[in-house]
């Protein structure tokens, strides 16, 4: 189901699966928290000529309507910041349908940074066109270098640099913690599964997914 990020653009069960590496088809099980929610994984904050990743405390989401919170608060983890991501939900309205839409989520962002660093940006095409492209990669080397993560809805499938596909048909919600030659390839925090925690993907193809929905940089 693909709509725009002003409606309903919750990720379901039928939205998950996981086969062969990828995730598509419905399943819930597979998304499960860290062992006593503590991170998974920590990430270092590097910095490079062309590009930089943000050390980045994973958690992966507890169930699998909360990708919305768990993506933000995988975000604000970049820049110390724990919070208690059941709170998190609340205040984003998250419920069994899911979180509603970037709008939702950008708000809360901007209270836990304390100061209005986010704002949500829409892509309302079915695909992305160059301009749309172009700003996104603006957006997130920006952001990185500022020190702060971007949060993506995104809808469909997409493929990542290995050639591993990614499928939430429900739609989802993402971090985005790095990038590398100059924004062309980025790095991409996902708490569906821990197993698939971060992989890169280029930008193109990430536009193309979040397009008909949005993002908040």
């Amino acid at each position: 189901m693909r709509t725009d990020i002003f409606r309903k653009t919750a990720l379901t069960a039928a939205g998950l699966a996981f086969t062969g590496g990828a995730i598509a088809g419905p399943v819930t099980a597979a998304v499960a928290a860290p062992a006593e929610g503590k991170p998974t994984s920590v990430s270092q904050d590097r910095k490079q000529h062309g590009e930089r990743e943000l050390g980045v405390r994973y958690e992966a989401q507890p169930n699998f309507y909360y990708c919305g919170p768990a993506a933000a608060r995988n975000a604000l983890s970049v820049q110390g910041k724990n919070i208690d991501v059941d709170g998190m939900a609340q205040r984003m309205g998250t419920t069994e349908a899911g979180t509603n839409s970037i709008n939702d989520i950008t708000p809360v962002l901007n209270k836990e940074t304390g100061r209005d660093a986010y704002q949500s940006v829409e892509i309302r095409d079915p695909k992305a066109d160059d301009k749309q492209t172009d700003k996104l990669r603006t957006d997130i080397v920006t952001a990185i270098d500022e020190g702060h993560a971007v949060v993506a809805n995104i809808a469909g499938t997409a493929t990542d640099t290995d050639g591993t596909t990614h499928s939430f048909e429900g739609g989802h919600y993402i971090s985005v913690v790095g990038y590398r030659d100059n924004g062309n390839t980025v790095t991409i925090a996902d708490s569906a599964d821990p197993n698939q925690a971060s992989y890169r993907m280029s930008v193109d193809n990430l536009a193309d997914w979040i397009a008909t929905r949005g993002y908040t940089a």
